[in-house]
């Protein structure tokens, strides 16, 4: 009594828990890993980005107080016996080849790969799709108030260094704050470096969920390689990608607090009309699990009966 029934894969019914609270039943139907909806979501992605870059833009160019901070970091780092910028900048510089390979790689692998990574998941990994997403757009939120808070300029840009800016130095696209493109983007918003966020997100994405070991070492390569590029353009301090990966920390505790477990401890595929077990989505992955493991049990005893 108090029980609903569902259809299981096989036709037959199964018992599953009481409906909650008409209150903890929204939430959770909120929560609710779901199939989603390729209109819904590129609609999302792209109003997102614009609203980021809109607000990203609009932050004050503090010039002044930006320059202060790029020296200021430049002085930790050397405190540190970790100011190792100027030097890559200027020995992969001597290399036109590879600098000018780096500079297109840090205008467009950023964009290419992470949305590479989401159409993946959305096609592949339905069911973990909304939490991954949720990470990122998590991770970029909050670096809009380190864009705020905290305006630094990048190493090309510091006053009585002798950093190289690659993109003008070898005539290349690759910067939107660099040559006619510098007035459409804040020069000044290097605090988090949010190529380390995306591409930290991408690397681990695909560590945790890919299948073929060659992809899941290309994963962890990527965002070693984003480090890389980023400090070899003399875009940004190494000081900036670890901002990037605090802010990419906290899009996970945000995606765990919502959902109540990580990305891959959601199920990979999504039935079209699942009801809501009480624990939330772990509960219900675990529901369905057992469902598919009765299943196989139920067919292996008919396999024995007919023998």
């Amino acid at each position: 009594m108090g029980e609903a029934t569902v259809k299981s894969l096989e036709g037959r019914t199964a018992a599953s828990p009481s409906p909650m609270p008409d209150g903890d039943g929204a939430r959770a139907r909120l929560r609710m890993p779901r199939r989603p909806r390729i209109w819904f979501e590129v609609l999302l992605i792209g109003v997102s980005y614009w609203t980021y870059s809109l607000i990203r833009n609009a932050v004050p160019e503090q010039k002044t107080q930006a320059l202060k901070n790029a020296d200021w970091i430049w002085d930790v780092e050397k405190s540190l016996g970790l100011a190792f910028e100027e030097t890559v900048n200027q020995a992969v510089n001597s290399v036109t080849w590879l600098i000018v390979s780096m500079n297109y790689y840090y205008a467009t692998l950023h964009f290419v790969v992470t949305i590479g990574v989401l159409v993946w998941l959305y096609r592949w990994h339905p069911g973990r799709y909304a939490a991954s997403r949720t990470v990122i757009f998590a991770t970029t939120g909050v670096a809009l108030l380190g864009y705020y808070l905290y305006p630094l300029a990048p190493p090309r840009l510091m006053n009585g260094q002798s950093f190289i800016d690659t993109v003008l130095v070898h005539q290349t696209w690759g910067s939107m704050a660099s040559g006619n493109l510098k007035h459409m983007s804040n020069q000044y918003a290097a605090m988090p470096s949010m190529h380390i966020g995306w591409s930290l997100w991408c690397g681990l994405t695909i560590f945790a969920l890919a299948s073929a070991p060659w992809a899941r070492i290309l994963g962890l390569l990527y965002p070693a390689a984003t480090l890389v590029v980023i400090v070899a353009t003399a875009n940004h301090f190494w000081l900036d990608a670890v901002g990037g990966m605090i802010c990419l920390a906290f899009g996970f505790l945000v995606s765990y607090f919502w959902y109540g477990t990580t990305p891959k401890g959601l199920p990979k595929l999504v039935e079209p009309a699942m009801p809501v077990a009480q624990g939330g989505p772990r509960r219900a992955a675990a529901d369905r699990d057992a469902a598919d493991a009765e299943s196989s049990e139920s067919a292996s005893e008919k396999e024995h009966a007919g023998r």
